[in-house]
């Protein structure tokens, strides 16, 4: 049997989460059973009722706003947990055509991917700015380089993963998931592929960032960090040699003017090259270090798997215990029974 749960976090969606979940389909071809749960991030508004009426089969609730990027985390979490072997995930303003659903699912039924991004196909969406698109194509292609995937739409929320892709995702970043996981998975040498989606328009402006400027510079930030977690050697390697490079200018500097009888005059220079040149040094000594780091990191992601699947195996046996047994249909039919022995 092949369980789909398809994953919304939500924050303050109480008017949309209907429409979201009833245009989600109820039935695929080689899916067996398909369960929605959503995931409340300090929602102040009715979006947990207005799940829970649309079909909601299960509401995780953060308590307390922890941002989109934790909430997803706690999602893949709790699916994993009830025994999902594809989770999709989707946003709460209906942004995406929930029809699609069958689209995304389809690559990792037929065993040719572990994660499947939904591609918006941004330049036909006449909403967006050319500005926008650019920006979209060019973050995209980076992250395709990070990733080593190829990637249409990198920072698509309508995504799926299979059961042993989810497994092995940690999302660190406070801000968004997108494309950290998707370079987690580029280097876990996961099999990546992107679908044609389609999308609504969403008349309000985003929750998740306040201007372009700010999106762009959270978005780098955690695109480098992902990056830097599996390739530290790299990242401080060339960060060290830039700076010995820069340093080797004011000193060959100095050296051409003390050579020639003036160097009196250049000392700063030498004292400016000499510090860029030490500093990318000491970078190029902790290039090695976080190198073991990234070492050790790697075992403790490998035990942590473990460690999941075994959790997520006895979770899921227990949930299906409960489906089979309801314990408060048990108690009901033991009171009764203790009810029939006095009569």
């Amino acid at each position: 049997m092949t369980k789909l749960i398809i994953q919304i976090p939500c924050l303050n969606e109480s008017e949309t989460i209907a429409g979201t979940i009833a245009d989600l389909p109820t039935a695929i071809e080689g899916v067996d059973e398909i369960e929605i749960l959503v995931i409340d991030d300090g929602s102040e508004d009715d979006t947990v009722e207005a799940a829970r009426a649309a079909g909601a089969h299960h509401v995780v609730s953060n308590g307390v706003n922890r941002g989109l990027a934790q909430s997803f985390q706690r999602g893949l979490d709790a699916c994993l947990r009830r025994g999902a072997d594809i989770i999709v995930n989707t946003d709460g303003d209906n942004q995406y055509n929930g029809a699609d659903v069958s689209a995304l699912v389809k690559p990792i039924l037929e065993g040719r991917a572990d994660v499947v991004v939904g591609d918006r196909q941004t330049e036909t969406i006449a909403h967006f700015s050319p500005l926008k698109k650019k920006l979209q194509r060019a973050g995209s292609d980076l992250v395709s380089v990070l990733a080593k995937a190829e990637i249409a739409d990198a920072v698509s929320g309508f995504r799926a993963f299979s059961r042993e892709a989810a497994m092995g995702l940690t999302v660190r970043s406070s801000f968004s998931y997108t494309t950290e996981t998707l370079i987690q998975a580029g280097r876990r040498r996961l099999r990546i592929a992107s679908v044609p989606i389609r999308t609504n328009k969403v008349e309000r402006p985003s929750r998740l960032f306040r201007s372009i400027p700010q999106f762009l510079l959270r978005t780098g930030r955690t695109m480098l960090r992902a990056y830097a977690m599996y390739e530290p050697l790299k990242v401080f390697a060339i960060a060290g040699l830039v700076l010995m490079a820069l340093g080797a200018v004011p000193v060959a500097r100095f050296l051409f003017h003390y050579f020639l009888g003036d160097g009196a005059g250049m000392i700063q220079s030498l004292i400016i090259g000499a510090v860029l040149m030490l500093v990318g040094a000491i970078s190029a000594m902790f290039a090695l270090l976080a190198d073991l780091v990234a070492y050790n990191r790697q075992l403790l992601e490998l035990t942590l798997e473990r460690v999941r699947k075994i959790e997520y195996i006895i979770d899921a046996k227990e949930e299906r215990a409960k489906k089979r047994f309801p314990i408060e249909q048990i108690r009901k039919e033991l009171s009764s029974l203790k009810a029939a022995k006095r009569q």
